[in-house]
């Protein structure tokens, strides 16, 4: 029952986690394969980010209840996916041997965090049956 009434909590903490471990330790050894794809890297920044801003956006509701207003769970989300991208980038600078910090991540980050955001404020908006209080 605890895991249910906290299941964004769970997933926004896992989603953390995983990001941690993907930005910071090499996985230089895997074989990527011959594709190339242009960006792909930003590309996958800023996927990885819409889904931080959806989680962090969704977990503030489930935390209040609903009573945190939209706009401010979006602006919460938004600077703490911000804050996370630019720390990354600068322990991947400062801790690792093999990772290097882009300014090209953060802005794809960033980007990625805004349409998070965004999102979750169309599903909320009034044309969806959704709302965003309990």
């Amino acid at each position: 029952m605890v895991l249910k009434r906290n299941i964004y909590t769970v997933l926004f903490i896992g989603w953390v986690l995983f990001l941690t471990t993907l930005s910071l330790f090499s996985f230089s050894g895997l074989d990527t394969g011959t594709i190339r794809i242009p960006y792909a890297d930003k590309i996958t920044h800023f996927i990885f980010y819409l889904v931080f801003g959806v989680l962090a956006c969704l977990m503030l509701r489930e935390k209040t209840q609903g009573r945190m207003e939209l706009g401010k769970a979006m602006q919460w989300a938004l600077i703490a996916a911000i804050a996370y991208g630019i720390i990354i980038e600068v322990l991947q600078y400062a801790l690792t041997q093999d990772r290097m910090a882009e300014l090209g991540d953060v802005v794809a980050n960033t980007l990625g965090a805004f349409a998070g955001v965004l999102l979750i404020k169309w599903y909320f908006s009034k044309e969806r049956p959704l709302k965003w209080k309990f």
